[in-house]
């Protein structure tokens, strides 16, 4: 048996297993959400770890948003699972950080693409909540911060970006794969009872009509004009400029910079340090522990079977929501 068919064997295998986790993790999540007493519903609170020793009362938390900003439901406590951004997770981190009084500032490190329209809503939403306890957001880019990644980044008091980070494309995406020609070549049909006339609205057996594309149209227009409030509110810039910088191109941190979009080039570290001195009395610095129990695609027995590409196609298909949705997304 070539290692080709032992691969497939493999893949199958952690598919059924993935699914099979996923159902037992639902009646799991089921049980706990209905026996609030239970041991697993005690602890809100997310584990600190000190980064810097300082003043307990007058404290710094980082924060990583670090990966597509989408909520995989049970990603938290799923071992199939990247062990990379967890929206759930993050969305505690926040609500722990706003009624925590000894907490007077925040450094949101964002690498990130961007990520659903409703999930960078919620982060934007809680920043705009911790800002109106008092408290100050730095925002620290990485390699990239783009589109929903710029769109959670612009309630922040300041934003460091080097300069090579990749931010812009300030926009709304949504796509769908339309694969009926290919279907019909290979004599496939398909069925479709419906209850109304846009019910298989971006259906991909099906070409979009007109109507179907001013649907659809209408709905990115509506979460694009919330982004440009988003930033004309967040960078104090007028509404004019905003839609000028927002046709959805990429800018590099340096041109970022000279459009208004971001502060100051600087690394990391050095917004923690501007950070540090705007808070003022020798701030304690901390961050949150990430619960989860890593990736089963990251252990030596997956990656020696698996090719790359096939870790990576199954993670998509085990972890990937189906169905499109509106993206604040920077697309490959």
């Amino acid at each position: 048996m070539n290692k080709r068919i032992v691969a497939s064997i493999i893949a199958a295998s952690i598919l059924l297993i993935a699914i099979a986790f996923q159902s037992v993790s639902f009646f799991m999540n089921q049980s706990i959400t209905e026996n609030t007493t239970s041991m697993f519903s005690v602890s809100q609170k997310p584990e600190e770890q000190i980064i810097e020793q300082g003043s307990t009362a007058n404290r710094i938390v980082q924060l990583e948003v670090n990966g597509t900003i989408i909520n995989n439901p049970g990603s938290g406590s799923n071992p199939f699972g990247s062990g990379g951004y967890q929206h759930e997770q993050f969305l505690k981190k926040l609500e722990t950080i706003k009624k925590d009084d000894s907490i007077k500032g925040v450094l949101l490190y964002v690498n990130s693409p961007g990520g659903g329209v409703y999930e960078s809503a919620q982060i934007h939403d809680q920043l705009l909540e911790i800002k109106e306890a008092g408290k100050t957001i730095y925002v620290s880019m990485g390699g990239m911060a783009a589109s929903g990644g710029y769109y959670i980044s612009a309630p922040a008091d300041r934003i460091f970006a080097s300069n090579e980070t990749f931010t812009g494309s300030l926009g709304v995406i949504m796509q769908s794969i339309n694969y009926q020609q290919l279907a019909n070549d290979f004599g496939i049909k398909f069925n479709t009872f419906k209850s109304g006339e846009f019910k298989d609205i971006m259906s991909p057996t099906r070409p979009m009509s007109e109507e179907d594309r001013q649907i659809i149209q209408t709905l990115v227009d509506e979460s694009y004009k919330q982004f440009v409030e988003v930033i004309a509110s967040g960078r104090d810039m007028p509404k004019d400029k905003v839609y000028e910088l927002a046709d959805g191109r990429i800018y590099s941190g340096k041109q970022a910079v000279e459009n208004g979009l971001v502060d100051e080039i600087g690394f990391k570290d050095e917004a923690l340090n501007a950070l540090q001195k705007k808070i003022g009395g020798n701030p304690q610095v901390i961050k949150y522990k990430q619960n989860n129990i890593g990736s089963f695609f990251n252990l030596p027995m997956a990656k020696s079977f698996l090719p790359d590409s096939e870790v990576r196609f199954i993670k998509q298909l085990i972890s990937n929501r189906q169905g499109p949705t509106l993206m604040y997304m920077y697309s490959e």
